[in-house]
């Protein structure tokens, strides 16, 4: 088949309908934010006897259950978000998220809530697979990065609602103790529930109808956008015709396409996407899941308070991906990439020698945390749209997921290493958590040295440009040789 349904798609102005679609399909990072925030906060609520009378070890567990269950989810939903749609899996895996959430509010004890987090955590580790995957694939391409970082950074959105939600759920003078946390895991639920009907009205992605054979709904698709763009007000541009591809529909490719792609035809790419997507990873699980036995432990922040100082490191997460995100559509994909790599962590390295010379207080590590991670949390968005962008359309779910999937796996045991490393708050050591804030540095310069080998510059072209479908080469492999 002949089609310009891309070159359609790619060549409109902004509108209301990229609006909606960013705001319903964003709140799976608004939710995960929450997700990890509340996570956090409660932490040293859990260790308490009136609660769940957890260890140090056992809240940092929690938390690396919730990351494995992301996993699972991602690879699980992801492959069925290449095979069965986009629009089909964002309904469910929010469902999932919402039933399981809501259930681990009456956790009884740490069983009970080891394994409704992992279901909480797999509907939302579903989410990033199809949620990025029909992001891509309906955003206009000059606006691809901004949006993609703009969605990634309202994880800290919900950071910024989750901590001042506890910041009264968890005020011992306002709720009982046994009380606040477990309404603080309904938050999230609430919103989710809010988000269903917007969306419902979403269309498939006609990207992905297109690879599935089914060209009819594919331009009904393109055209419900079109007509969507110009009820906004907006005019049409004309559409470029030499910008039309050929397709053989190949539809969903088996296990080994997936692998020989990745591994075989693209290898700077997947090794460029690992990099990226470890060190970040390790970098936030680590660090942000444990962030409040931190100031506890080392400056007697009591939980309630920590909240305060959540909210700064929180607003400064947020503004990174908007203010920065422009940028890598204007100057570019590597230069922003290495840098945002780069200098968060050598600012990380600086800070937690600072830490461990004892020169820091609370207020001093929350604004120092603040200016590095507005910085690394650029870094970490470009991560995400970097492995979605640069493969082909038909593995674009499972590939986002498999590297989701193994940087979490790597993540997944920071938040346990750092509780370990944090020890028995009668006894704290700076020294030990310093050697971690070393290595999450070094993850991340090391990521961006590779960032300046390997990056593509994608910055304003399409996604078959940059990554052919598998339908466009099995339209060339059967045209007929001339003569």
């Amino acid at each position: 088949m002949r089609t310009l349904v891309p070159a359609r798609l790619d060549r409109l102005p902004w509108s209301r309908f990229h609006t909606r679609l960013v705001v319903a399909l964003g709140v799976a990072w608004v939710l995960d934010g929450m997700e990890i925030t509340i996570a956090s906060a409660i932490g040293s609520v859990l260790q308490e006897r009136q609660t769940l009378s957890l260890s140090a070890v056992q809240v940092g567990f929690t938390a690396t259950v919730y990351l494995i269950g992301q996993v699972a989810g991602a690879l699980v939903f992801g492959r069925l978000s290449d095979r069965f749609g986009r629009r089909k899996l964002f309904i469910l895996t929010l469902g999932l998220y919402l039933a399981a959430n809501g259930v681990t509010a009456f956790s009884p004890n740490l069983l009970f809530l080891l394994v409704f987090r992992f279901f909480a955590g797999a509907g939302i580790g579903g989410e990033y697979a199809a949620i990025h995957s029909a992001i891509d694939e309906l955003i206009p391409s000059r606006y691809r990065g901004r949006v993609d970082l703009a969605v990634s950074g309202t994880y800290w959105l919900g950071a910024i609602i989750g901590t001042a939600s506890t910041y009264i759920l968890l005020n011992p003078h306002i709720l009982p103790v046994d009380l606040g946390w477990r309404l603080g895991l309904l938050v999230g639920p609430v919103l989710g529930v809010l988000i269903w009907t917007l969306r419902r009205h979403l269309p498939e992605s006609p990207r992905w109808l297109l690879m599935h054979g089914r060209q009819e709904e594919a331009e009904q698709a393109a055209k419900s956008v079109e007509d969507a763009v110009a009820e906004s007000g907006n005019r049409l541009p004309p559409v470029d015709e030499s910008q039309a591809i050929e397709l053989r529909p190949h539809g969903a490719p088996s296990y080994g396409e997936i692998l020989r792609v990745v591994f075989k035809e693209y290898p700077k790419r997947m090794i460029l996407g690992l990099t990226m997507m470890i060190s970040q990873s390790f970098l936030y699980n680590a660090i942000f899941f444990t962030y409040v036995l931190v100031l506890n432990t080392f400056y007697g922040v009591s939980p309630s308070d920590a909240s305060k100082y959540m909210l700064v490191f929180a607003v400064g997460n947020l503004a990174g991906p908007f203010i920065l995100g422009p940028l890598f559509d204007t100057i570019g994909r590597k230069p922003m990439i290495s840098s945002t790599y780069i200098v968060s962590g050598a600012l990380l390295a600086l800070t937690g020698w600072l830490f461990k010379e004892g020169v820091l207080n609370a207020t001093t590590q929350t604004m120092l945390w603040s200016v590095i991670f507005f910085i690394a949390s650029a870094a970490a968005s470009a991560g995400y749209l970097t492995v979605s962008e640069l493969f082909p359309l038909e593995i674009r779910a499972l590939a986002i997921a498999l590297f989701f999937s193994v940087a979490q796996a790597f993540g997944a045991l920071g938040p346990t290493v750092f509780g370990a490393l944090i020890g028995d708050q009668s006894h704290p050591d700076p020294t030990r958590l310093f050697y971690g804030y070393l290595f999450a540095a070094a993850l991340m310069i090391a990521a961006g040295v590779v960032a300046m080998l390997f990056a593509v510059n994608a910055e304003r072209r399409s996604l078959e440009d940059i990554a052919p479908s598998l339908s466009m080469r099995d339209a060339k492999a059967t045209v007929p040789a001339a003569g």
